[in-house]
């Protein structure tokens, strides 16, 4: 029994013979009569009463028309679901993310690539090791893996997405204990507030500072990467973080200085080999694109004289505000 024998059947049924169903299904009606017969050979089973010219539904007729239509409707409504995927109308994106990478940048890109495809769904798993971000992409469990440089390279593949900037962040009240861009070498004996150790940021940022002589003196060491920046505002220590987080501290009345020389890593994407979703290839285009408007921002008024922080703190502001705009056309409409 086949999906075509129960559409054949089906419409048999609903036309009151062969001729007019035939007709409709645009099919021989010796190839129409075919079927039928198949059918009922294949279920060993007598579906229609043959009554001179004309053909009556027997029991067995009658029993399988409910289930019929019902598997009809199911294999119509995956064929949707799979046209709405396609055209971005459904769909999910699952990725694995480190911990401390999800809330910057991967939070800002889902948020935004779900403003374009409202529809679109995410699920995103958080770990520690990039060993088990790499274990849920291989076995198949998340399509898309995001990690700092460098990339592993067995069973996956991977490219670069963007380079991030990191940024000091101290206390409030501290403004003049900084300058506006402080040597690296300035921060050694200065007590840290650092996420838990082996973790991304944490190990890049050590190595950072030692490359640079500075040994990092750890007052604090925090597992909630979102204690970090509390801690600090609260006066236990000073912390590197990425330029957007150092935005939010910003907000809350923090001193934000760039390094000197500047510190930045690389992140990127990794995923198993083969073809890609179309949610996904249309995510990691809106992550990049979303990167380069914020970095070409940034670039613009540095070219006016502000400083990194006040470049950002300017480009962060033109984006709520233009978001605020959005939804207020948008709640109009609605209305």
């Amino acid at each position: 029994m086949d999906l075509r024998q129960m559409e054949y059947f089906l419409a048999v049924v609903d036309c009151g013979g062969v001729t007019r169903a035939a007709e409709r299904l645009h099919v021989a009606q010796p190839s129409l009569s075919q079927a039928v017969r198949k059918l009922e050979k294949d279920l060993d089973t007598e579906l229609f009463h043959r009554v001179g010219r004309g053909l009556v539904l027997s029991p067995a007729g009658e029993a399988l028309v409910g289930p019929a239509r019902a598997i009809l409707r199911e294999v119509q409504a995956a064929e949707n679901a799979v046209r709405d995927v396609a055209a971005m109308r459904g769909g999910r994106i699952d990725i694995a993310s480190l911990s401390d990478l999800s809330s910057d940048p991967l939070s800002v890109w889902v948020a935004k690539f779900r403003r374009l495809y409202p529809d679109i769904r995410f699920h995103i798993e958080e770990r520690d090791a990039t060993a088990d971000v790499v274990a849920l992409v291989k076995s198949g469990a998340c399509e898309l893996g995001i990690l700092s440089l460098p990339l592993p390279t067995e069973d996956v593949e991977g490219e670069a997405l963007i380079e991030q900037r990191l940024v000091l962040v101290c206390p409030p009240g501290t403004d003049a204990q900084w300058p506006e861009h402080v040597p690296v070498a300035r921060l050694s004996g200065v007590p840290f507030v650092l996420g838990e150790r082996g973790t991304a940021t944490r190990d890049f940022i050590e190595r950072s500072l030692r490359s640079n002589g500075v040994e990092p003196e750890v007052a604090v060491e925090v597992r909630q990467r979102g204690a970090v920046l509390p801690i600090v505002l609260a006066g236990g220590g000073v912390s590197i973080v990425p330029l957007r987080s150092g935005l939010d501290a910003l907000l809350r009345g923090g001193v934000v200085r760039e390094l000197s020389p500047p510190m930045t890593r690389q992140m990127g994407v990794i995923r198993r080999s083969g073809r890609t979703t179309r949610a996904a290839t249309e995510f990691l285009a809106c992550a990049r694109a979303s990167f380069e408007d914020f970095a070409q921002s940034i670039a613009a008024h540095m070219a006016e004289g502000m400083s990194l922080v006040e470049a950002a703190r300017s480009t962060r502001d033109e984006s709520d505000a233009a978001m605020r705009e959005e939804n207020c056309r948008r709640d109009t409409l609605d209305s």
